[in-house]
């Protein structure tokens, strides 16, 4: 099974930039369609961006125009650059297969202070 660890999270004020990071201990390119995920406090979990293998991408409204998703292949790494970024932004971060998830990470704590 994959593995996925992400990584890149931080405390921000609210206008800034992050990116986050997630390493797949396999093949990425196994993995069809990559999906970012945000846990706010006290609120379901959330998908917030994918990436298909081809490249295809699709965003949550609430990010779309400040969050960009990519993936390398070649470093079975899939990224997610957050600019604009507002305190609602706030929350643990987590990267997954979106049709087939494997076992969840530690996910990466991305906090936006007003």
């Amino acid at each position: 099974q994959v593995q996925l660890v992400e990584s890149g999270g931080g405390l921000v004020q609210a206008g800034g930039s992050l990116r986050l990071s997630c390493v797949a201990s396999g093949s990425l390119f196994s993995i069809d369609t990559v999906g970012w995920y945000r846990q706010a406090p006290g609120k379901q979990r959330e998908l917030v961006a994918r990436i298909s293998r081809g490249g295809s991408r699709n965003y949550a409204d609430s990010v779309n125009g400040r969050f960009t998703i990519s993936r390398n292949n070649a470093k079975n790494t899939v990224y997610l650059e957050m600019n604009s970024l507002k305190p609602e932004d706030t929350g643990v971060y987590y990267c997954n297969a979106v049709y087939r998830p494997f076992s969840w990470g530690q996910g990466t704590q991305v906090t936006v202070s007003s």
